[in-house]
């Protein structure tokens, strides 16, 4: 299902193996929130999905894992901003804005944060909602506008 959508939302899909389910559980065992639903669904089809250019639309399992993990620890990250550790981070822009899930409370909707003001709002209402309003988007900061 999900590689069937980014395919026909994106003219150049690159899908991957799937995500075990240990890797995508691990999602949850080490950032100690639940693994959003369709987040779940897709890694479990696909271990993340690239556009044109080796763009990530979806990060793989693991790199989610490790991603947010070095946002939550990194002291001086923690001097800058605030805490990391409510959001499940998935995707990237390519110039340093992150996009994610809300953790707690566990809500489909999708946020980015701007990693040059630390705001952080809604951008999408699901992930399917995120990878239409990506594809349809001008740009690596289709979000902004």
């Amino acid at each position: 299902m999900w590689i069937e959508l980014a395919q026909r939302l994106f003219d150049v899909v690159e899908p991957a193996r799937p995500a075990s389910p240990d890797d995508v559980d691990a999602i949850g065992t080490e950032l100690g929130h639940e693994v959003p639903p369709d987040l779940r669904a897709l890694l479990l089809e696909t271990d993340g999905l690239h556009g044109r250019h080796g763009a990530a639309l979806v990060h793989p399992a693991r790199r989610i894992v490790d991603d947010n993990l070095a946002l939550r620890r990194d002291p001086g990250l923690a001097e800058l901003y605030l805490p990391f550790d409510q959001l499940i981070f998935f995707a990237d822009n390519g110039g340093g804005d992150l996009f994610g899930f809300p953790a707690l409370p566990n809500r489909p909707e999708v946020v980015v944060w701007d990693h040059e003001t630390d705001s952080r709002h809604r951008v999408a209402g699901s992930l399917r909602d995120y990878l239409t309003r990506r594809a349809g988007g001008d740009g690596d900061d289709w979000y902004r506008r």
